[in-house]
């Protein structure tokens, strides 16, 4: 069998799990978001005002005007992980990282030639410490 078709198949397989659905809708949920939306743009504004005011020649900074814009930055970031839409899809994109970590590993080690049918990254990667795990689930 082809491995590029394997490969779609796979992914398409990947669009019915139940982590990918809800990242999906979470990301449709952000992107219909206009209040989010504008904060995003605010912040990035704000960025990029911030990186041009660093950029200045050390004579010509305004020390106030980047405590201003730091401050500024720090209550938008706030304001836009704190939005109901944003957290969820922070939520849904974490299981969906994990998974795609998971699939990832999996691929990896066979490729090193581990068994297909019973190589586990995320044992293989346990420290046995839970602090240092992000999780295993």
């Amino acid at each position: 069998m082809d491995v590029i078709k394997i490969a779609r198949e796979l992914g398409a397989a990947i669009q019915k799990e139940e982590a990918y659905k809800k990242y999906h809708e979470a990301r449709l949920a952000n992107e219909k978001d206009d209040e989010l939306n504008d904060k995003i743009g605010e912040f990035n504004l704000a960025r990029m005002s911030l990186t041009n005011e660093l950029q200045k020649p050390e004579a010509e900074r305004s020390q106030s005007k980047i405590e201003t814009l730091n401050n500024q930055l720090q209550e938008l970031y706030t304001q836009v992980m704190s939005n109901d839409n944003m957290q969820k899809f922070n939520a849904a994109k974490q299981e969906m990282d994990m998974l795609t970590n998971q699939i990832t590993g999996i691929i990896a080690m066979c490729i090193e030639g581990e068994d297909p049918e019973t190589c586990d990254p995320i044992q293989a990667s346990c420290t046995g410490s839970c602090e240092s795990c992000s999780g295993c689930h």
